[in-house]
């Protein structure tokens, strides 16, 4: 059976509140060997002091920006699909302006992995017990309506789980199929989490074959490499450099 909550108890975070002292209170009777953490990455970035005054939000997303991917005008001004620094390729860079007072913004942590990991040891150190961690955040997908919680850090936890080589039910040999699990288990705990129910933590319990000894490589494993990415650009951003190139050769 597979189960899943979020506890209350969790306040508002300020820059340099102890994280794991917080979430141990929030959960520590009820957290047991095998369990699984889910940990939206505002709290994370609060508590890392990642909150930052930016007048001027267009600007904190640039300086957040690595690579732009696709660029769009509306009546409310620019979406800019961007890959930040982190390699993730989101809306605005993760630079987010809600839950956070007027005239600052929040920065995604500055490495989510080493925060999934810091928690981890935390939570070994102060309980006694074994767990998962994973950081998350909210993102859209192309080609589909609506956002969905990813996860953007992980310790403790196979972020993948590989079945190539397996056979399926009819007994054909799998050749594709890497289920991306930290990504479904970010979004399952969203439910239980929300959006606005001040419950930024939830558990997820019955999934302890995930659960690896060391903190393994963390969710930077589920960033596609360049080589692999088929859609690098959004289509109006194919197509003009795509003209330009041709127009180069023709010259």
């Amino acid at each position: 059976m597979l189960s899943m909550w979020a506890p209350d108890g969790i306040g508002e975070i300020e820059a340099g509140d102890d994280l794991t002292r917080i979430v141990a209170d929030a959960v520590g009777s009820d957290l047991k060997d095998g369990d699984i953490l889910l940990v939206t990455s505002k709290i994370v970035s609060k508590a890392e002091g990642r909150r930052v005054l930016a007048a001027d939000r267009e600007q904190a997303i640039t300086d957040e920006t690595v690579r732009v991917v696709a660029r769009r005008e509306h009546p409310n001004g620019v979406t800019r699909i961007v890959e930040n620094r982190l390699g993730l390729v989101m809306a605005a860079a993760g630079v987010d302006s809600s839950n956070t007072p007027d005239g600052t913004v929040l920065l995604l942590p500055v490495d989510p992995d080493a925060s999934a990991r810091a928690l981890r040891a935390g939570l070994r150190s102060r309980l006694g017990i074994s767990v998962g961690v994973v950081i998350t955040d909210t993102v859209g997908r192309p080609w589909r309506e609506g956002q969905t919680d990813i996860a953007i850090g992980a310790a403790g936890i196979r972020v993948v789980d590989d079945l190539r080589g397996q056979t399926d039910a009819s007994g054909r040999p799998l050749t594709v199929t890497v289920a991306a699990v930290a990504d479904e288990l970010a979004g399952a705990a969203d439910l239980v989490k929300g959006k606005s129910s001040g419950r930024p933590v939830a558990v997820v319990r019955g999934l302890a074959h995930l659960l690896t000894e060391e903190d393994g490589p963390g969710a930077r494993a589920l960033v596609r490499v360049a080589e692999k990415d088929m859609f690098r650009l959004g289509s109006d951003e194919a197509y003009a450099a795509g003209f330009e190139a041709g127009r180069a050769a023709s010259d």
